[in-house]
């Protein structure tokens, strides 16, 4: 796998690539042109979000589009692929915001955004939430396009594979050596905490805490991702 660095990375979807040839739009060509000054001739690292970063030469600038030939592709592995970031709706959307971004720079592509009983935030906008998502894969050179999605407390616990949650009142600590089965759901509880019977209808042992002292959900959520340690 090799390392890229130094580089401005571009994102298109993988329907606007082809085996020699790629395409990008809307504010992408903006950046690419207006913002970095790019011309015919000039190269472009884009990624589709699938796992491919290819470095391509501007071939045709449009008004609306902007066609460059592949030179190079770059294969990359998802290390987080099994697992899933369970994140609840925090009442200052600038926190949730914080967390997903440093989470994906970090490895984590995966996310569930939830409601449980005493989330204090029942409001979240998905399609800020995915912008965001687009320019931290970009700023950290990721060649994954996170997943984020909304769901609710009780489907997620339903799910297959295992579940880790994480509440201020556990009695372990979890660290990067902690056994997990994949696929693994992790759940981080809400601002107010999770309810009693929430943790009553739980039927796993894994509950932990992340730090002896109180943390923010958003700090709890970066630290959980910085220690899982993926490439």
């Amino acid at each position: 796998m090799e390392h890229l660095s130094n580089i401005e990375l571009y994102y298109t979807p993988p329907e606007f690539v082809s085996k020699n040839d790629l395409v990008l739009l809307a504010e992408e060509i903006k950046h690419a042109i207006s913002v970095m000054r790019n011309s015919v001739g000039d190269d472009l690292y884009v990624t589709d979000g699938t796992g491919s970063i290819y470095l391509s030469k501007i071939s045709l600038i449009k008004k609306e589009s902007l066609d460059a030939q592949i030179i190079k592709t770059y294969k990359y592995t998802d290390q987080g692929r099994d697992l899933v970031f369970c994140i609840p709706k925090l009442k200052n959307p600038e926190r949730l915001r914080f967390a997903i971004e440093k989470c994906i720079e970090l490895g984590i592509t995966r996310f569930k955004i939830f409601e449980s009983k005493n989330t204090v935030s029942k409001t979240s906008n998905l399609k800020r939430l995915q912008k965001i998502a687009i320019a931290a894969m970009k700023q950290s050179l990721r060649a994954f396009l996170p997943q984020i999605e909304f769901d609710t407390f009780d489907k997620i616990i339903k799910s297959d594979g295992d579940k880790i949650f994480f509440d201020q009142k556990a009695k372990d600590n979890f660290k990067d050596e902690t056994k997990i089965l994949k696929p693994a759901f992790f759940i981080f509880g809400p601002e107010g905490g999770f309810d009693n019977s929430e943790l009553k209808s739980i039927d796993t042992v894994k509950i932990f805490n992340l730090a002896k002292n109180r943390l923010r959900t958003e700090t709890a959520i970066i630290k959980c991702a910085s220690l899982l340690n993926l490439s």
